[in-house]
């Protein structure tokens, strides 16, 4: 039988989700849990994978038993592993049902916090100015991301990708008080695609940038003409959608 997992962590401990060799993960830890508790081997396979320090409200992974299993499993989970990550619910799925290639689109929240802040270290871009980000002229240049379908310009260098397009649904930022909030939904994303877009954002925020050389940018089809990579604690996975 085949079940999916939610759940979500901090990633402030882990060298990201997927299992690293000599570093701690979110995998490796739902694993070993799952594993001990139901006392066999469990491997998981997630809905993706999240960089060294990002975090996720809301992810999904799934595995295979012939066990039918504990109404308390979720109690379990959460009683073993640690404080940075949450169980939410485990429910069994069709057996053609994939964490990664069955999702249908994924949404990312970014969080800048404009003015120092020590209770947002590992949750934000702590990159207070005293001119505030123009978020109109950021706005503007969302718009320009539904025009485009290939972000090799935002993709990392030298990944095992086939492909670089991407199909864009949601791209918004918005003001919460002293912070800013960037959500980006698509298909899927290429790695680090999200943080460079944000600090491409950021140089068009500060001026840097006018809205319009973002098609350059994307145009060009190279990552050294886009911006920095924002900073990953910043960035959270807050949805990934199924057709169940």
């Amino acid at each position: 039988m085949r079940y999916f997992i939610e759940f979500a962590y901090d990633g402030s401990s882990f060298f990201g989700y997927q299992i690293q060799p000599n570093e701690i993960s979110v995998q490796e830890e739902l694993e070993k849990a799952l594993s001990t508790i139901l006392r066999e081997p469990i491997k998981t396979t997630g809905a993706g994978r999240t960089d060294t320090g990002v975090h996720a409200k809301k992810m999904f992974a799934h595995f295979e038993t012939e066990q039918n299993l504990d109404e308390n499993l979720v109690y379990k989970l959460n009683s073993f592993l640690s404080e940075n990550i949450s169980i939410k619910q485990i429910f069994e799925v069709p057996a053609d049902m994939h964490a990664r290639f069955s999702a249908t689109f994924r949404t990312y929240e970014y969080y800048i916090s404009t003015e120092k802040n020590p209770f947002t270290i590992n949750s934000s871009w702590q990159t207070w100015r005293q001119k505030p980000l123009n978020i109109d002229a950021m706005n503007e240049a969302c718009k320009i991301l539904f025009e485009y379908d290939d972000f090799t310009s935002f993709a990392k260098l030298h990944t095992d990708n086939k492909t670089n397009i991407c199909k864009i649904y949601k791209a918004e930022w918005e003001q919460l008080g002293n912070q800013l909030k960037f959500t980006i939904s698509a298909d899927r994303f290429l790695r680090n695609m999200v943080r460079a877009i944000v600090g491409t954002m950021v140089e068009i925020g500060i001026g840097k940038l006018q809205p319009n050389d973002l098609r350059k940018i994307i145009e060009d089809k190279y990552r050294n003409s886009a911006g920095v990579s924002a900073p990953a604690q910043g960035l959270f996975l807050v949805d990934v959608g199924y057709d169940f």
